[in-house]
Parts: structure tokens; C-alpha cells; sequence
């Protein structure tokens, strides 16, 4: 079975990470979720970073605001696809600080950047990728954009009606 790993820096991430979570687990998609500072807890994210693979993740999504290193600290010592979600936090720049941390990563560490708190983005794109090894998986993104479609066409619909 597919699993993702979903973890962030404290505890202040889980309202926005809580998006890739539950869309995970909506499509049925085991995740296991943890607090992993890359500043508070290095030692912890050394363990996660290089086991996660062995216990059967197959995508991390690392949420981190700030100085936001979670993410790609963790792509420099896991073999696994890094999905980087940039939280706004009380102490960050508007945001800005986190995305631009997340994003620009160095040749070599890549880490798939999503929106500032774009965690439900996280979540498709880390189901997507097990999608494409998994066909039941794949079912559902595809049933998941059918019903993204139906409701434009609803919403113009009603729109015209004005």
C-alpha cells in the first residue's frame, strides 16, 4: 500500500497542512503524519529523512514557514520525492521568506515547490505521483478533475442565468 509522509515544522503548520492530509485520506492514501524541526530537531530529521523510505513512504510533503529548511533538508538525505509546502507564519515576510527558501533549492536537492500554504496541492501532486505506479490511485485523481470540471460548468451555468 501507498503512503506519504506529511510533516511540518510545529504544530502552527497542521491548519494548513491539514488540506494535503485529509485529501490524502479521502482518496484512501495511508499517511503518516509527524513534527519535524529542521532547527529544533535535527537529529530527528536525519532519522526521518534517511528511513522514511525503509518504512514504506513513498512521498514526503514537508511544510515549514520561516527560515523554512524542512523541506530541503530533507531532499538532501532522502532518495524519495520532496514535495515543499511554504507556510505563512507569524514570523515571516509576508510569506516570502518560506517560498523563496523552498524554492530555491541548489542543483542536485530538488524539491517540488507548491503555493504559499497550497498544502491540498501537496496532496494531489503526491497522489498523482503515486498515481503513475498505481492505477487505482490514478482512477481517482482523474474522478477527483471530473468533479473540478463539473463544478466550472455548473457555476458558469449559473453565472449565465444572472
Amino acid at each position: 500500500m501507498s503512503k506519504v509522509g506529511v510533516i511540518m515544522g510545529s504544530t502552527s503548520d497542521l491548519p494548513v497542512m491539514q488540506k494535503a492530509i485529509d485529501f490524502l485520506k479521502e482518496i484512501k492514501i495511508d499517511v503518516e503524519v509527524d513534527i519535524v524541526s529542521a532547527h529544533r530537531t535535527p537529529e530527528k530529521l536525519f532519522d526521518y529523512a534517511t528511513n522514511a523510505h525503509k518504512r514504506g513512504i513513498n512521498v514526503i510533503i514537508a511544510g515549514a514557514g520561516g527560515a523554512a529548511h524542512l523541506p530541503g533538508m530533507v531532499a538532501s538525505m532522502s532518495p524519495l520525492p520532496i514535495i515543499g509546502v511554504p507556510v505563512k507564519s507569524s514570523n515571516s515576510i509576508d510569506g516570502w521568506d518560506s517560498v523563496l527558501s523552498i524554492l530555491q533549492m541548489p542543483g542536485g536537492v530538488p524539491v517540488a515547490t507548491v503555493a504559499l500554504d497550497g498544502a491540498l496541492n501537496a496532496g494531489i501532486l503526491a497522489a498523482q505521483i503515486i498515481g503513475s505506479q498505481d492505477i487505482d490511485v490514478q482512477n481517482k485523481i482523474i474522478n477527483y478533475k471530473l468533479q473540478l470540471k463539473e463544478k466550472v460548468i455548473l457555476g458558469s451555468e449559473k453565472v449565465k442565468s444572472i
